[in-house]
C-alpha cells in the first residue's frame, strides 16, 4: 500500500520506521532523476523498500510520477542531499544497497570536494550497511571512476571490484544520451569490510522554538537581509511579507547536509504576539531554525515589543 511517496523532514522518523516502509531489504539510490532505474529496480524486486534521494525538484516531481503512472508502492523518495538522508532517515547497519548512476563527476579539479564519493561519505556509509552491503557505481567519466576507488581505499573499509556495467544501469536516462554519442561506460561495486568507529548521531531536533510577546507589530516598511551565522551553518531572513494577522519572513537554513527554505511569523494570537516557525511545508525544527527565531526575536525587541516567554 502506497503511505506517501515524498518523504519531509520535519514530520519523518529519524530513523525511517515501519510507518513509512514495510518489511524489506532496504536500498538507496543517490540521484535517481527521471526515477526509470528505480522504477525497474522496485518492479525487479518487489520485497525491497528502495529509499532514492534527489536535488533536483523537477527530477523529484517527474520520477513520483512515474512511480504513481506505474503503480511503484515500494519506493519513497527524498529531495535534497544524500547525506543527510544517510545520517538521520537511514538507521545503522541497515542498508543493504547503495545505487549511484551517472553522479555529477565536478571534473575541475577546484570543485573536487562536491564529489560524493569521498574518503568521509566512505567512511559515514560504513555504518549504515549492512555487514556485507555494498554501493555500485556506474559512470562515464573515468577519472571520477578512478577517484572514488582511490577514496575507498583510502578509507580502508571497503573492497572494490570493478565487473563491467550491469545491463540494466545502462538504461537510464543519462545513460541511453551518453550511449548515443559512443561514450564508454565504467562499473565499481564497493563492498563494506569495516566499519568507522567515530559516533555519527542524527540532528538534533527541538520542539517548535517560539516567544510570546507584548506590544503591537511596526510596518515594516524595507527589511534588510540579516545574515545569521551559528555553530553548524548560517540561516538568512530575506524578506518580510505582510498578513492579515501581521508578517511572514522567508528564511534561508543551510546546515550539515540539510537546506530549508522556511517561514518564520509574527502574529497576533489569544496570549499575545506569537513569534515563531511557520509549520508550512513542515519543516524540521534545528538548531539553524532555533537561531533564526532567536535574531528575530531580538530584532523585534529592538523594534520596541516585549517578552513575555521565550521557548527556545
Amino acid at each position: 500500500m502506497l503511505k506517501g511517496v515524498l518523504l519531509r523532514p520535519g514530520v519523518c522518523d529519524f530513523p525511517l520506521s515501519g510507518s513509512s516502509f514495510d518489511a524489506g531489504r532496504l536500498v538507496l539510490e543517490v540521484g535517481f532523476g527521471d526515477g526509470r532505474f528505480t522504477a525497474q529496480t522496485a518492479q525487479m524486486h518487489p520485497d525491497w523498500n528502495i529509499l532514492g534521494v534527489e536535488i533536483s525538484a523537477g527530477s523529484v516531481s517527474r520520477a513520483i510520477r512515474r512511480f504513481r503512472r506505474e503503480g511503484i508502492t515500494n519506493v519513497r523518495v527524498y529531495h535534497g542531499e544524500a547525506g543527510f538522508v544517510l545520517r538521520n532517515l537511514v538507521a545503522p547497519r541497515s542498508l543493504h544497497r547503495v545505487y549511484v548512476n551517472f553522479p555529477d563527476p565536478w571534473p575541475k579539479t577546484k570543485h573536487q570536494e562536491n564529489r560524493l564519493l569521498q574518503r568521509s561519505f566512505f567512511r559515514r556509509l560504513s555504518t549504515r550497511l549492512e555487514a556485507g552491503g555494498a554501493l555500485l557505481l556506474t559512470t562515464d567519466h573515468h577519472d571520477y571512476w578512478k577517484f572514488a576507488q582511490a577514496e575507498a581505499q583510502a578509507s580502508q573499509l571497503f573492497s572494490t571490484q570493478t565487473p563491467s556495467p550491469p545491463e540494466q544501469h545502462l538504461h537510464t536516462k543519462y545513460a541511453l544520451k551518453w550511449k548515443e554519442q559512443g561514450r564508454d561506460f565504467y562499473h565499481a561495486v564497493f563492498s563494506k569490510t569495516g566499519e568507522d568507529p567515530e559516533p555519527w548521531p542524527v540532528l538534533q531536533r527541538y520542539s517548535m522554538p517560539h516567544a510570546l510577546m507584548s506590544g503591537t507589530l511596526p510596518e515594516i516598511g524595507v527589511f534588510e537581509k540579516a545574515i545569521v551565522r551559528f555553530a553548524s551553518g548560517t540561516a538568512v531572513l530575506t524578506e518580510a511579507s505582510k498578513t492579515s494577522q501581521g508578517y511572514y519572513f522567508l528564511t534561508h537554513v543551510a546546515e550539515e547536509d540539510l537546506v530549508q527554505d522556511l517561514l518564520l511569523e509574527a502574529r497576533a494570537s489569544t496570549h499575545g504576539l506569537y513569534v515563531g516557525i511557520s509549520r508550512f511545508g513542515a519543516p524540521l525544527s534545528t538548531a539553524g531554525v532555533k537561531a533564526a527565531v532567536a535574531w528575530l526575536v531580538s530584532w523585534l525587541e529592538g523594534q520596541g515589543l516585549g517578552v513575555i516567554q521565550r521557548s527556545y
